[in-house]
């Protein structure tokens, strides 16, 4: 296996603002996004045995900053997104046995830069997000694959939009930081965490700074990464932090070696944490590896090209594929990593 980065077959249809899904076959799912012919409908799979990418079946409508969630029976369930600019309530199942998609009950609200989560139960938490209004959402809602139906859950403490959501080992879901309001002041440096069986929403300890297009990775010893992001005026982080949940806790950890919003981050099979592009006030093609046993990053090799708002996803093999993202007219340029 080499070592770094190598460039992998380009997509058919640039691309940013879209998802990736990494399917049971260990193929990988791209849907909708932007690119120099607005929203899109049209969504490729890759096959990485054969380093290729193939059009696959279109959604009935075009979506970007909407999400994609793999179901436990094998299907991918997309919810909302922006069309173009306005929030959609729309929701579709793609099957990929059958290369088709198929319409599902819509959403009870209209959301897009919102979360979805997959639960220990099979079923999905979607939170927050924009509404029609240009106004955070804190509502939250649940669909139920065996049922096909969408059920409010309790609101949200906060409003919030480009936040983060991650399924704990103790089967709750973190929310942290966003765009957004509350009775305890802006959202940004805020967290919460909602518990599926009594489903209701408890305020976590804030975060040491407010985080806006963040991430957050579960390790494997079920602490939470936070990294970057940015603040309310746009200037971006290195800074690093650690939820624990048994205690509630946030703890800083060291800090990156470059500022950067809007990035990806990728648990490995090893443990490491692999941070990639992102808006950037030094080199949005710089990677690093975070190593949790140590607490230190360490730079590794940088991609072929710059890119922000970008997919990241493991594949069986243990590389990661870096999809599309802004990143000017190469923007269906792909690029697989191995560590």
């Amino acid at each position: 296996m080499c070592l770094g980065w190598k460039t992998a077959a380009e997509l058919n249809i640039n691309r940013y603002w879209h998802t990736a899904t990494v399917l049971q076959n260990g193929h990988v799912l791209i849907t909708g996004g932007h690119s120099d012919k607005g929203v899109l409908r049209e969504c490729e799979l890759y096959d990485p045995s054969r380093d290729q990418w193939t059009l696959v079946g279109n959604m009935s409508v075009a979506r970007e900053y909407h999400t994609a969630s793999l179901l436990d029976n094998g299907l991918v369930l997309v919810t909302g997104g922006g069309n173009p600019g306005m929030a959609i309530s729309s929701a579709e199942l793609y099957n990929g046995s059958a290369n088709t998609w198929t319409k599902a009950q819509s959403m009870i609200n209209h959301r897009y830069q919102h979360t979805a989560t997959v639960l220990q139960s099979g079923k999905v938490l979607v939170a927050g997000g924009r509404s029609n209004g240009g106004i955070s959402h804190d509502t939250a809602e649940l669909y139920d694959p065996q049922t096909g139906v969408w059920t409010a859950t309790q609101n949200m403490i906060c409003s919030r939009e480009d936040h983060q959501a991650s399924l704990l080992t103790n089967e709750k879901v973190l929310i942290t930081g966003g765009v957004g309001l509350c009775f305890i002041g802006i959202s940004q440096k805020t967290s919460e965490l909602y518990d599926p069986i009594a489903g209701k929403w408890n305020r976590a300890n804030d975060m040491s700074i407010d985080r806006i297009e963040h991430t957050a990775t579960v390790l494997q010893d079920g602490r939470v990464l936070v990294t970057g992001g940015h603040g309310p005026v746009g200037v971006m982080w290195n800074s690093a932090e650690l939820f624990n949940p048994s205690t509630n806790q946030w703890n800083t950890t060291r800090s990156m070696n470059t500022p950067r919003s809007a990035h990806s981050a990728t648990l490995l099979p090893n443990g490491k944490v692999l941070v990639v592009g992102g808006f950037s006030s030094a080199s949005s093609d710089s990677a690093e590896l975070y190593d949790p046993s140590t607490g230190t990053w360490t730079a590794t090799g940088k991609m072929k090209y710059r890119r922000s708002y970008h997919t990241a996803s493991l594949l069986s093999n243990g590389e990661v594929l870096a999809v599309g993202g802004y990143i000017g007219p190469q923007n269906g340029i792909t690029e697989i990593y191995s560590s």
